[in-house]
């Protein structure tokens, strides 16, 4: 949860703004650095995509920095930024399409279909490094309605990239963050009675689209030995091509894409099929389970032959049904490795 700040702190802080609005650009990285990471979250939560929550922040910091002057302090610096960070993103999606997952883009393929080449233009969702950037656990205030974690599960993402802009903005800052109905109408320039209206219609849309368990529900009883244990028998059965131990750990109606293909699969037996050409076309790989999304995830580095090196391939987000795999979305992303505090290559 987030703490309060001391009044020793405050004092810092205005001492900070004074020698930021002043021209020092030192101070002002000291300043923002403290929020850096959150917003990044915000910037991710709201667009999907983690190069364009990238963007996002730059330009918030930007505008940030060219607005330090008008900065009046009616009310705190973490309110004012997230104000920023939320227009920018408002804009952003003004200009886009949504992000989404194959599962939201079209039908099912058939079984023992091919993957489909990318689309022209990237629509899709894209994994994010929750434990980079220190969000911790549990709420983020006392009004929060979801933990901070949750919030970044890839079934919350994507549900989200289905609410309009507003409603989005509005249920993330209230449920997600905690501010209060009132800061939020002063953030977005609103009255009260609109963020209240537009919470209500955002709530009933996500609680339409999200499980019934959350991932860190479902982790917390499945424990941190037996999830372990689970993601080694994953990434065991997948590189020994047994058909049958990869089959035992799904569920009977699992879901396995491959973003960018547009392409997605349902069902235990279609997703099992897989193995052998999975084995056949990456003959040689290594998997190294990290977390991604606040899920379990298995990072791909496939052999090289003429270097000797593993190189970045792709990146399997596992969503879990008790102790079972009830989706598998299996980033074909080499470049975003390092930008997920991953490295591009591993020895042998």
């Amino acid at each position: 949860m987030m703490m309060a700040v001391s009044a020793t702190e405050a004092m810092h802080e205005r001492a900070l703004l004074e020698a930021a609005a002043n021209g020092d650009d030192a101070a002002f990285e000291q300043i923002v650095e403290a929020y850096r990471g959150e917003l990044h979250a915000h910037c991710y939560r709201m667009l999907g995509s983690l190069h364009d929550a990238d963007d996002a922040l730059q330009e918030t910091l930007l505008r940030a920095w060219r607005g330090l002057g008008r900065f009046g302090r009616r009310s705190s610096l973490r309110t004012w930024l997230y104000s920023i960070a939320t227009n920018v993103c408002l804009d952003a999606i003004a200009k886009r399409r949504k992000r989404v997952l194959p599962a939201d883009h079209g039908p099912p393929s058939t079984r023992g279909a091919d993957a489909e080449p990318p689309l022209v233009e990237s629509v899709w969702i894209e994994p994010y490094p929750d434990e980079t950037v220190d969000l911790g656990e549990g709420l983020a205030a006392p009004e929060a309605r979801y933990e901070q974690r949750e919030a970044l599960e890839l079934a919350f993402i994507v549900a989200l990239q289905h609410l309009p802009a507003t409603q989005r903005a509005v249920l993330i800052l209230r449920e997600v963050l905690g501010f209060s109905a009132i800061e939020v109408s002063e953030l977005l320039e609103t009255s009260v009675g609109a963020v209240n209206s537009a919470l209500q219609r955002a709530r009933k849309a996500l609680d339409g689209r999200l499980p019934e368990q959350s991932q860190q529900a479902t982790l917390r009883l499945l424990g941190d030995h037996e999830l372990r244990r689970l993601v080694q028998r994953y990434v065991d059965a997948w590189a020994s091509g047994d058909v049958h131990a990869v089959a035992a750990l799904l569920a009977e109606d699992a879901i396995f894409s491959m973003p960018p293909s547009p392409s997605w699969w349902r069902g235990r037996e279609t997703i099992a099929g897989f193995v052998g050409a999975a084995k056949e076309a990456c003959p040689e790989v290594r998997g190294v389970p990290v977390q991604l999304n606040g899920q379990p995830a298995i990072a791909y580095y496939a052999l090289d032959a003429d270097t000797g090196v593993y190189s970045a391939h792709a990146l399997d987000v596992l969503t879990l049904r008790g102790s079972l795999v009830a989706e598998i979305t299996a980033f074909i992303a080499p470049a975003l490795f390092p930008r997920l505090g991953l490295p591009a290559t591993v020895a042998p």
